[in-house]
């Protein structure tokens, strides 16, 4: 399985994730929410409406047009400090974004 197939995969593992969990939004938000300068649109988004309407879809995209995926890619650390410690889905969100981020470091050596 290449690298691509592996993330589509995962991605596919998150969103199910964030769906199973009633985290998965059925109303796009507003387009002026995408128009934020901050990382992860922390300013505009919740931390999983942000997985939801942007790190899927663009991930999917790259995939989909075989872009290369990106080199330095971690967003579990971010997530860490994001949710809530008392968010009741924080340990499996980090866990399959820990996943995630293993299959951009697992081939590089």
């Amino acid at each position: 399985m290449t690298t691509h197939e592996r993330v589509r995969q995962q991605l596919h593992a998150l969103e199910a994730l964030l769906r199973e969990h009633q985290h998965w939004r059925m109303d796009e938000p507003q387009a002026h929410l995408f128009t934020s300068t901050q990382p992860f649109c922390m300013d505009t988004m919740e931390p999983v409406e942000w997985l939801q309407w942007v790190l899927i879809p663009r991930m999917h995209a790259l995939i989909d047009n075989a872009q290369p995926l990106p080199e330095a890619f971690a967003i579990a650390p971010y997530y860490e400090m994001a949710l809530e410690a008392d968010h009741p889905q924080r340990d499996i969100l980090l866990q399959a974004l820990q996943e995630l981020d293993a299959l951009f470091t697992s081939d590089k050596a």
